[in-house]
């Protein structure tokens, strides 16, 4: 399926939907806890509706109403099934893969065509250290997991995904004797191990941080069930603030931001180096120049941002690089190669690294067929390059079902001329 996108003016206020990476760890965590959670402004997309499904097949009791979640956790890992799908969701099987580990039983955890490409095998090795048994014929999903792990000490490469870590993370506290986990070599998107301790706080378990980002110790301990709120998701609020920038006139994002950690917060002060100014208020406007400034950004904290940073370059008055955000090309896609690709056809002038892009504004624009690789996150911003060019098609757009079900919607009540 296709939508086509014509050039467009945003004009009104949008909602910023619910973190999905928060909604993920709080309904994990959760399940864990004895006894009753309730979990608000939750977002229900196909990636956490993957995490409720597999909480499920866990063992816990959940129901759901509107954007509420309550939870009832038995406060230990008693599999329903010995399989679990997580869709597209690589929070959802790495995290599910960890907490599977405390049971005895043999769990099969698989996805999608998409979701059984992405890296798994770390986490499998340092599960393995902890007296796990797992397999795995490619590294990738479909795997089997048996445990039980009492815990112990383990050691996990951080150069590929943080998601490793939360997931040992999170399990650590039901283990008979805790875990001690260093991280070997440079660990990529920091602040989403901080949103894991920092959700982990919230349900009465703490971590100690022997060396920030390196060496971490979690006592056994019990998780509490709690009343948690989710914040807005500056993933998707960076999006927004990009269609603001390039297609926007008196729009205005609703977001109650909240006081969690949220790394992709960093937006902001990208937009502010580029020339931008982002007033935030009740709700979040931003007051752009004629032409945006380049400059060089590091991404490897926040890889999420890479494309709402790179359609950027449509308005840029001079080149804007992108580094250290390798393992992009590990997300639901390889999402640097597909932004090179498409973003050459529409005129931007692309160098693709290693490690990110150089882009350079474009001298002449033109429509073109945009292919998302049905990634939720590279539908939204070529939906966005399409309201600034025009007489562009772009495929997938069922993929927003993964973080944010109603984008198409919400932006047509604005202005957003999407026809599907």
């Amino acid at each position: 399926m296709n939508c086509s996108v014509e050039k467009s003016t945003l004009s009104g206020t949008i909602s910023c939907p619910p973190n999905k990476s928060y909604t993920h760890r709080a309904i994990f965590i959760a399940s864990l806890a004895k006894g009753r959670s309730t979990i608000r402004n939750v977002l229900l997309s196909r990636d956490t509706v993957a995490t409720i499904n597999a909480c499920r097949v866990l063992g816990s009791t959940i129901s759901v109403d509107g954007t509420t979640v309550t939870i009832d956790g038995t406060g230990y890992v008693n599999p329903t099934s010995n399989e679990i799908d997580a869709s597209n969701s690589g929070t959802t099987i790495r995290i599910a893969s960890a907490i599977a580990s405390l049971s005895d039983k043999k769990i099969i955890l698989t996805g999608d065509d998409s979701l059984k490409k992405r890296p798994m095998q770390p986490l499998l090795d340092a599960l393995v250290k902890l007296g796990a048994r797992c397999a795995s014929s490619t590294g990738t999903p479909p795997l089997t997991i048996t445990g039980r792990i009492s815990g112990g000490s383990t050691t996990i490469p951080g150069s590929v995904s943080s998601q490793f870590i939360s997931a040992i993370m999170i399990a650590a506290p039901k283990t008979d004797v805790g875990i001690s986990l260093e991280i070997e070599g440079d660990l990529v998107s920091k602040p989403y191990l901080d949103a894991t301790i920092a959700t982990m706080k919230k349900f009465g378990v703490a971590v100690d941080v022997t060396l920030p980002y390196k060496k971490y110790r979690v006592e056994r301990q019990e998780y509490r069930p709690a009343d948690f709120t989710v914040p807005a998701d500056f993933s998707s609020m960076a999006l927004l603030l990009a269609a603001a920038v390039l297609v926007g006139h008196r729009m205005e994002i609703c977001a109650p931001i909240g006081d969690l950690p949220q790394g992709d917060r960093e937006m902001i002060t990208h937009l502010e180096k580029m020339g931008v100014k982002v007033h935030i208020g009740d709700t979040v406007r931003v007051e752009s120049p004629e032409r945006l400034r380049g400059g060089r950004f590091d991404l490897s904290n926040t890889p999420d941002l890479l494309p709402a940073m790179a359609i950027l370059a449509l308005e840029a008055s001079d080149t804007i690089e992108i580094y250290n955000v390798r393992h992009a090309r590990f997300k639901e896609t390889d999402r640097i190669s597909v932004l090179a690709r498409e973003l050459a056809k529409i005129g931007v002038g692309v160098v693709e690294k290693e490690d990110g892009l150089i882009l350079s504004p474009p001298t002449s624009m033109r429509g073109a067929m945009l292919d998302s690789s049905d990634d939720h996150r590279l539908f939204m911003a070529f939906c966005i390059a399409g309201m600034y060019v025009g007489n562009c098609v772009v495929t997938d757009p069922e993929s927003v079902d993964v973080s944010y079900p109603t984008f198409i919607g919400d932006m047509q009540r604005i202005g957003a001329k999407i026809i599907l």
